[in-house]
């Protein structure tokens, strides 16, 4: 921190004022030199020069290639009900309560917003919203997303996606993408690998991009690297190359805050976002033992148009409860609001908003698209009116109802019923892996 000398008495005092060690340990000189000194004896002397310049710079090769994968033979009737049970059950998607619980996150009692919601405190929140200074209502957001699936295929889309969900997550809780800043953590094999480098150098490439558009500044990160282990002089174990994303921000009134389970009967379920074909690396192809190449895009400039709507119609009031769909695509997420709510919904495929440039005929590939930039919210009739004019310039439909009905239906492209599940068989399905 440069302070001009004159300011060095009143700087200090506000420190002390907050309860903040300070303490001057030196001040520019303008002769180039770099001196350190410990108890009056010089220790060190370097020129600034060579500092800055005296480390030769390295240079790599990075190379990447778009890979190919073979597509999966999709089912001719699929069972649409075990495959939302079996994919509410993976790793990646099932509920990490066990995990949650062993950490005290109410540490000085500031969280408004937890990370286990619901009628049974056990539903997946999108992010945390906490209150720092007690005499204030302001509200701090924590949110993260990784879309590891995505980087064996493609990871620009991979870093894109994440940063895209970790914004919905901020959205989703009420927040505001114009006041959020981001945090990187790269996990990468050895980069002296030119194809190692090369993937690397497309992920951070999406990083700049994504950045500049949603105009959400890098505050922060971290870097893993080198994260290869060698068998044999021919074999080794590599991580996949991966990236997780934070997202911080800030929101007036920490009591004013979305949730994402559903809050009453006869309420209106909206989508908002498109839903494209878009089920490289989804967890409905790894049902199938497939990975696929059609891997999720990110639209930024879409993508920050719907954000900022859907946070002003929140804002507003508008919004009874809002989830942002990433893993498992819509199926997913419509039923963990449910069940997290203890309330039963009814949606129709039919009125899901899809890419305008293809046409989806299969239902299974609209409830498990993994497409990015969407959301599922939940609306009182009362409301319906505002939150429709606050949208109406963002792809957006209502696709069913909530209903008494303690079970998750949809409706099908051809108008016939395609699923019917219980929310406690689903809420089981999520919980079993980690609780059992």
């Amino acid at each position: 921190m440069s302070v001009p000398p004159r300011h060095k008495d009143a700087i200090l005092k506000l420190f002390a004022e907050e309860d903040v060690e300070a303490t001057f340990i030196g001040q520019f000189t303008g002769d180039k030199q770099l001196i350190l000194k410990y108890k009056g004896n010089e220790v060190g002397n370097l020129a600034m020069d060579f500092l800055h310049d005296g480390l030769p710079r390295f240079f790599r090769q990075a190379e990447w290639k778009q890979p190919h994968y073979p597509e999966p033979k999709l089912p001719r009737k699929p069972n649409l009900g075990k495959s939302l049970k079996q994919i509410l059950g993976m790793w990646n998607v099932c509920s990490k309560e066990w995990v949650i619980r062993q950490y005290d996150h109410e540490v000085q009692a500031m969280s408004t917003l937890k990370p286990l919601v619901g009628a049974a405190n056990d539903g997946p929140s999108d992010a945390c919203v906490l209150r720092p200074v007690l005499d204030s209502y302001h509200g701090l957001v924590v949110a993260n997303g990784m879309s590891p699936t995505f980087g064996d295929i493609d990871p620009y889309h991979m870093a894109a996606s994440s940063i895209d969900e970790a914004l919905r997550n901020i959205v989703a809780v009420g927040g505001d993408i114009r006041h959020t800043a981001l945090l990187d953590n790269f996990c990468w094999g050895n980069t002296n690998k030119p194809e190692n480098l090369g993937s690397l150098v497309r992920a951070t490439r999406a990083c700049y991009d994504m950045a500049l558009v949603f105009e959400t500044p890098f505050i922060s990160g971290k870097d893993s690297l080198n994260n290869e282990f060698r068998l044999t002089k021919e074999k080794s174990i590599v991580i996949p190359p991966s990236l997780l994303i934070s997202a911080i921000s800030v929101i007036p009134d920490a009591r004013k805050t979305t949730s994402m389970y559903l809050k009453g009967v006869n309420n209106l379920i909206y989508i908002v976002g498109r839903t494209k074909s878009e089920l490289g690396g989804s967890h409905y192809y790894e049902l199938l033992s497939a990975k696929g190449n059609n891997v999720p895009k990110v639209e930024p400039l879409v993508s920050k148009k719907i954000m900022l709507s859907l946070s002003e119609a929140i804002r507003q009031g508008f919004v009874a409860a809002c989830h942002d769909l990433s893993e498992g695509g819509l199926g997913v997420a419509m039923a963990k609001m449910a069940f997290a709510g203890d309330i039963g919904a009814e949606i129709n495929l039919s009125k899901v908003p899809l890419s305008k440039n293809e046409m989806i005929s299969r239902d299974d590939l609209i409830l498990f698209s993994e497409s990015n930039s969407r959301f599922i919210v939940e609306v009182a009739p009362a409301s319906q009116t505002n939150f429709e004019r606050l949208m109406i310039d963002c792809p957006c439909a209502m696709i069913g109802r909530t209903i008494k009905d303690k079970k998750l239906k949809v409706i099908g492209l051809n108008g016939k019923p395609v699923l019917n599940e219980t929310l406690k068989g689903l809420k089981s399905a999520w919980q079993r892996p980690l609780m059992s």
